[in-house]
């Protein structure tokens, strides 16, 4: 059997580690927000500690059904205050590690889900 290595018609985590994501084979050192077909720099630039309401509003603006937020190499959860712009709006916001976040990132790019992964390296 023949096996033929495919690119992806979506972006993919293709390695992680403290301080730094690969997506497809462009490495990134700083927070991002990824699409399955859109990659965002600039992301809430001061870190998870300033994180703001208008952080989480301007994700609206690609249309996610889910947000993973990656809080860097550890899990810590915002205040819910700061969520509030993405559940008034009916958006899954799920909190985890960044690479915890691009793991489950890809399995829902996967699936075929509209997500986006706001990532805190």
């Amino acid at each position: 059997m023949k096996l033929h290595l495919q690119t992806p018609a979506s972006n993919i985590v293709t390695g992680f580690g403290v301080g730094w994501v690969r997506i497809g084979m462009d490495e990134y050192r700083e927070n991002v927000v990824l699409l399955p077909d859109t990659i965002a720099k600039g992301w809430a630039p001061a870190g998870f500690d300033a994180l703001t309401e208008h952080d989480f509003a301007r994700l609206l603006d690609y249309a996610p059904e889910i947000v993973l937020l990656g809080t860097g190499a550890t899990q810590r959860f915002p205040h819910p205050r700061l969520t509030t712009p993405l559940s008034s709006a009916h958006v899954g916001v799920e909190v985890m590690d960044t690479g915890a976040a691009c793991r489950t990132f890809n399995i829902l790019v996967a699936e075929g889900r509209r997500v986006a992964a706001a990532l805190v390296m």
